[in-house]
């Protein structure tokens, strides 16, 4: 009876969270600039629009809809899997510098490589993973002692300093070119959403169809990692290279996120840790619930935004930052 609901429960959630996304994107379409009302959106998406609804929602809102959301629910697994893998409430891929390395290699990319308008799309993300790659594997060299294994509270720590040392590179690469460019990096430093192109949503959706499921299968391992070393051990789970591998996991998916959606901090914070209080810590359960509300809450935050202030865009970042910093302290104070 417990099981039967408890899974109840997992529905209800899972099923609420998806029809407010749907609800959410609507209210997306009609809202901005160019309003179209509610009542034709159903017609335009069935193809019967005007040039300038079509326009309007084909191709401007509908594809940074997607987008948003799609990048929502890899910030949001992201922080599910560095959760679990370093036993530590406080990992975001944001907070600990994974988004700030990522974000130094869009930057490199941008500034100094040939770039190719067919190609520029699918090969930023592979930019980021290579940065968000070297930036884990530094963060994770200095917090591991061969003695006591990974610590949860020096992950964070280390995890900071990266984050305001890549920052500061950050400063040093923008103050050295032109005016065009820095604006493109400032807004990205800003979590302004701005591969808003169809291009951008065929380049990040194949890394989530994969890492999802790929997930959502190593959530039993996910689980035995969230407890104890030698408990992780003791049970015959080859624990660094599972937790090797599911950092990697992490890595792509907030890289394929911030490649896209810029700097965003807090959403695989609290995605996470709401979806656990509503129903429970294992991951099979928690995971599919934080993808959604790190989908819905990104794009709430992306829609408020482009909407609170006429003729002017308050980036997403900035938006979910409102929320997350108070939210990240409330955590600090109670753990």
């Amino acid at each position: 009876m417990i099981q039967k609901t408890h899974a109840q429960k997992w529905l209800f959630f899972f099923s609420l969270f998806f029809i407010l996304i749907l609800i959410t994107a609507f209210l997306g379409l009609g809202l901005g600039n160019s309003t179209v009302p509610f009542s034709r959106i159903i017609p335009v998406l069935f193809g019967d629009g005007a040039f300038k609804e079509n326009l309007s929602i084909w191709e401007l809102r509908l594809p940074r809809i997607f987008i948003t959301v799609l990048s929502g629910m890899a910030l949001a697994l992201s922080g599910s899997i560095l959760q679990s893998i370093t036993r530590n409430d406080l990992a975001d891929p944001g907070i600990i510098g994974i988004n700030s390395g990522a974000g130094v290699a869009v930057a490199i990319f941008f500034l100094y490589f040939p770039i190719d308008v067919g190609s520029f799309a699918y090969l930023l993300p592979v930019a980021a993973f290579i940065g968000a790659v070297l930036t884990a594997a530094l963060i994770y060299l200095f917090s591991f002692r061969r003695s006591e294994g990974l610590n949860p509270v020096r992950l964070v720590l280390v995890g900071v300093g990266f984050s305001m040392a890549l920052s500061g590179l950050m400063i040093v690469l923008i103050s050295s070119t032109d005016r065009e460019k820095v604006d493109f990096i400032s807004r990205w430093i800003a979590g302004n959403i701005w591969g808003t192109d169809w291009p951008f949503l065929w380049a990040i959706l194949p890394w989530l169809v994969i890492l999802i499921p790929y997930t959502l299968y190593k959530a039993t391992r996910l689980n035995l990692l969230g407890l104890s070393e030698p408990v992780s051990i003791g049970v015959g789970l080859p624990v660094q290279r599972e937790r090797i591998l599911l950092l990697l996991t992490s890595v792509a998916l907030a890289a394929a996120a911030v490649s896209v959606s810029g700097g965003i901090a807090f959403i695989g914070l609290m995605a996470p840790h709401i979806a656990k209080s509503l129903v429970g810590p294992r991951n099979q359960m928690f995971i599919p619930i934080a993808v959604l509300l790190g989908g819905l809450l990104l794009l709430i935050a992306d829609i408020i935004g482009s909407n609170v202030v006429a003729d002017k865009v308050v980036p997403a970042g900035i938006v979910v930052s409102l929320i997350g910093v108070p939210y990240f302290a409330y955590l600090l104070l109670k753990k």
